[in-house]
Order: C-alpha cells, then sequence, then structure tokens
C-alpha cells in the first residue's frame, strides 16, 4: 500500500520533467544546450524513460563561466548576514521538498528510500551549517611583530566548479555548493549525467530563495565533454570534485594550465578492523551498515572487514546469516534495505567481480549473484578465504560486496588496513583503548571512527589521504578551498629601512 502511494506521489512529480525535459540554468534562465543536443535519462529499477537532458558542452560551460564571473563581484561584496538569509531560505525550501527530493533521488538513483528521506534533510543542514558560518567566512588573525601590525584576511577565490557524482547526489551537491556560496564564491555546477534530477530541484530551490542570477549555475552533459570544459576553462578559479580517483588525476591535468586549485574527494578501500575483545554485535551492526547500506555505493563503505582469526569463524557465520536476510527490493517501499544499481555499466562490473573473486582463490561466503527481474539488481555478497593482494581485496567495487580477511594480532592488522592505493576511512572496534590509539596513531586515513560507524560532524575535517583525495571538507577547512589568505603588514614605525643609494 504504501509503495503504492510513494509511487503515485513519484508520478505527480516526475510529470514535468518528462514534459518539458531537464534544461541547464545558466545566469538565472532555464536554457536548452546551444547545440539543442539531449541525451536520455533511464531508471535503473526498471530500465524505464523518466525524461531528456540538456546536453551541455563547451559552449555552455562558457557561457556559465562568464555568467558566474559577471555575478561574481556583488556575491563577494554582499553583505554576510544577506548571505546568511539566503542559504537559511534555501535550508528552508529543501525541508519544504524534501519528499520530493527523496522520491525523485530513489527513482534516479535506484537508492532505497529509508536512507534517501534522510538524505534531503542532511542536505538542509548542510546549508544551515554554512549560512551561519557565512558571518566568520572572511575572519582573520592579529599577529604582531616588533615592527608590524600584521593582519589577515579571507577573499572568495572567485568563480567555481562543482562537479559531483551519481551516489547520493543530492547530500554530496550540498556538502559542495553551501560552503563555495556562504565563502562569497560563485558556482558552475555539472551533475553526474546519470542522476540529474535533484540537482535540478536544488538550483530552482535556490533562485526561489532569492539567490541571485548567476551565481549559480547548472550545465548538465557528459564528463568527457562538459566536465572537460569546465575543468579547464579559464575563469574558473577551482575544482571541487567527487568521484573516482582516476578521474581526480585527469582533472588535476586538464586544470593544469590554468593553475587550478582542486579539491578532490575520491576513492576508498576501507578496513573496518575488529579484534577479539571488541563488542562484538554492535561490530557486526556496523560492519553490515557501513558495507550494504546505500547499495554500498559509498566512497566511505568498509569494503574490507578485518577479524582476528580467534573469532573469525563465529562471527562470519553470523555475518552470513544476516546478509542472507537482507532484503533487496523496490527502492520506494520502505522496508526495502538495498535496491538496484545506479546503471548497466556499473552493474556489470560489479558482477564481475564474482568471478574475478573466483578465479583469485577466495569463497563466495553470501550472495554473489544478480538477481533475475527488471533493472540492476544483485545479491549482497560476501568474500572470505580472501588475501589482501586479491583484486577483490585491492580494487574499488563500489556495490554491496565485502571481502574478509583474518589476521593475527595487532601489527598484522595495521599492515593489511594499510597495504592498499587508497585512505579514505578506516574503522576501529576494540575495547583497549591504548590499542586504539596506537593503531589509530598509525592508520594511512583521512578519518577513522573508533567502536562506531561513519557518523559525521560537521565541524570535523572530512577528507582522505594518498589516492582517497586533496583536501578536507567540513567547518573551518572548507573554506581553506575556497577562499585565499591575505596577509597586511602595517608599520609600527619601530624599524629601520636600509638606505641605498644615499
Amino acid at each position: 500500500m504504501i509503495l503504492t502511494e510513494n509511487t503515485r506521489k513519484l508520478h505527480g512529480y516526475l510529470a514535468r520533467f518528462s514534459e518539458t525535459g531537464i534544461l541547464n540554468q545558466i545566469g538565472g534562465k532555464s536554457v536548452s544546450a546551444r547545440d539543442g543536443r539531449t541525451f536520455e535519462n533511464r531508471s535503473p529499477v526498471d530500465e524505464s524513460f523518466i525524461c531528456n537532458v540538456a546536453q551541455g558542452n563547451a559552449a555552455d560551460i562558457d557561457t556559465a563561466a562568464a555568467a558566474a564571473k559577471s555575478a561574481f563581484p556583488a556575491w563577494r561584496d554582499i553583505a554576510a548576514t544577506e548571505r546568511k538569509n539566503i542559504l537559511h531560505r534555501i535550508a528552508d525550501g529543501i525541508e519544504a521538498r524534501a519528499e520530493e527530493i527523496a522520491l525523485c533521488e530513489c527513482w534516479d538513483t535506484g537508492q532505497a528510500l529509508r536512507f534517501m528521506s534522510k538524505a534531503a534533510l542532511r542536505g538542509a543542514a548542510n546549508f544551515r551549517f554554512f549560512a551561519d558560518k557565512a558571518l566568520s567566512a572572511r575572519d582573520g588573525q592579529t599577529l604582531p611583530s616588533p615592527t608590524l601590525i600584521n593582519m589577515t584576511t579571507r577573499l572568495p577565490i572567485g568563480p567555481v566548479g562543482v562537479i559531483t557524482p551519481w551516489n547520493t547526489p543530492f547530500m554530496l551537491s550540498t556538502w559542495k555548493i553551501a560552503p563555495a556560496l556562504a565563502a562569497g564564491c560563485t558556482v558552475v555546477h555539472k551533475p553526474a549525467e546519470f542522476s540529474p534530477l535533484t540537482a535540478r530541484i536544488l538550483m530552482e530551490i535556490a533562485e526561489e530563495s532569492g539567490l541571485p542570477p548567476g551565481v549559480w549555475n547548472l550545465v548538465n552533459g557528459l564528463g568527457e565533454d562538459a566536465g572537460k570544459a569546465l575543468t579547464e576553462h579559464p575563469d574558473i578559479r577551482a575544482i571541487a570534485f567527487v568521484g573516482e580517483s582516476k578521474t581526480g588525476s585527469m582533472i588535476m591535468k586538464q586544470g593544469a594550465d590554468t593553475l587550478k586549485r582542486v579539491h578532490f574527494e575520491l576513492g576508498g578501500k576501507n578496513p573496518v578492523i575488529v579484534f577479539e575483545d571488541a563488542d562484538l554485535d554492535r561490530a557486526l551492526d556496523a560492519a553490515i551498515f557501513m558495507i550494504f547500506s546505500l547499495n554500498g555505493e559509498r566512497c566511505t563503505s568498509s569494503s574490507r572487514l578485518l577479524v582476528q582469526e580467534t573469532i573469525a569463524d563465529d562471527f562470519l557465520a553470523k555475518m552470513v546469516s544476516r546478509i542472507n536476510a537482507i532484503k533487496v527490493g523496490h527502492p520506494l517501499d520502505p522496508t526495502t534495505e538495498i535496491g538496484p544499481l545506479i546503471h548497466k555499466t556499473h552493474f556489470d562490473k560489479v558482477c564481475s567481480y564474482f568471478d574475478i573473486a573466483k578465479q583469485d582463490g577466495a569463497t563466495i561466503a553470501a550472495g554473489g549473484h544478480a538477481i533475475d527481474q527488471p533493472g540492476y539488481y544483485v545479491r549482497p555478497t560476501l568474500f572470505t578465504a580472501a588475501s589482501n593482494d586479491m583484486r577483490i581485496a585491492q580494487e574499488e567495487i563500489f556495490g554491496p560486496v565485502l571481502t574478509s580477511i583474518t589476521f593475527a594480532d595487532e601489527a598484522e592488522a595495521l599492515r593489511i588496513a594499510n597495504d592498499t592505493p587508497y585512505g579514505l576511512t578506516a574503522y576501529v572496534w576494540t575495547n583497549d583503548i591504548t590499542r586504539a590509539l596506537r593503531i589509530t596513531n598509525e592508520l594511512e586515513a583521512g578519518m577513522i571512527w573508533v567502536n562506531s560507524a561513519n557518523v559525521r560532524h560537521l565541524p570535523t575535517p572530512f577528507g582522505g589521504v594518498k589516492a582517497s583525495g586533496i583536501g578536507r571538507d567540513g567547518g573551518d577547512w572548507s573554506f581553506d578551498f575556497y577562499m585565499e589568505q591575505k596577509h597586511i603588514g602595517i608599520a609600527t614605525g619601530n624599524d629601520k629601512i636600509p638606505r641605498l643609494g644615499a
């Protein structure tokens, strides 16, 4: 009954998109791509057609960059209190359209409603947090010396490009765009082509909230065309990107000629380390949640389970039982825990690891197969009897797939955990606080949670090391990227300036 009602509401929300398609938004105007091209957007739920989407290219990016550049001086100089008020109104608008955002995101991405129903509220929270931070964005320091009164201040860097992914696209768009606007930057946003619906809704909310035309521009298109043009454009001063590590490397190369600043949140092969002295029931809950929620399509998923060999048999047996009970189904059904994967290309990639695991000598203890029905559904999967040199332990699968590896002691756990190109997150389960301090000090990861799942606290830094990223989001760290530091030294008269040529 609830599924039927949610489906009815969804079709009401989608009706306008199916009629008009999704247009770009540049300088406050809804426009088609300059050359009139479009691409189809289809749902991973049943492969049905959703709408056509404007396929922007370099010409559209050039127009959007010009709009952002033109709007920048006024937005930079607007009173911080007014900027704060506008961002709070955007948060209000998100909350008012939360149901629409959640249902459209489910249909566009395959994510389960039980998680997407919270995504809109998290997006509103992001805007409220950075709205309040806008008041202190330009704050600096006083650093006096014997001869100078030294002051620092911060200024917004200018127009920036934001490229967001197809996994939880709404929340991640707010996470990147809200601090850029709070800092005083203008934005050109290029959302992932596989999930354009909620980016358009968010853009509408922003302009209805009083955001001046051109401050935020939306250009849909393909990464190799619109995305590349954005990263190379001389008027775009910085690129904030969430996505694959390989794509991040390409963006660095593309932005090099214009000396563009980059901020990357990239891939991960994150370990969850379970010691024999841990609260094993809580550790089991967390390990399952962090890999199988959001369809496993999350950069912070705990995709490698490192479990101490003394408890491995019992722990893994309980895990198999729990995994086999996970409900895979229609994302608009509130009881569904895993929906379909985002699109066929990604579905094929995830499914390829079932054979790779067997070829490398691992055991499929649960799942390991697709579900024979329309859409891109796979069973949640557990690989056991694995070693860390296997491809299933080294490569980011980005799906509901967990690789389990046993370890003998703390030293081996640490060696295995760090033996990967990635370093985004890690999770440690132990009741020995000294061990927790030792191992968190040695783990090569940008974020570590002890006896916890991934619980975000907005003032804290978010980001990875090694191939998992460059820079940090959250709190004042976001302003480090979107703003330039300026130093001003005023002489006190206590110094002597050397005289040349006197």
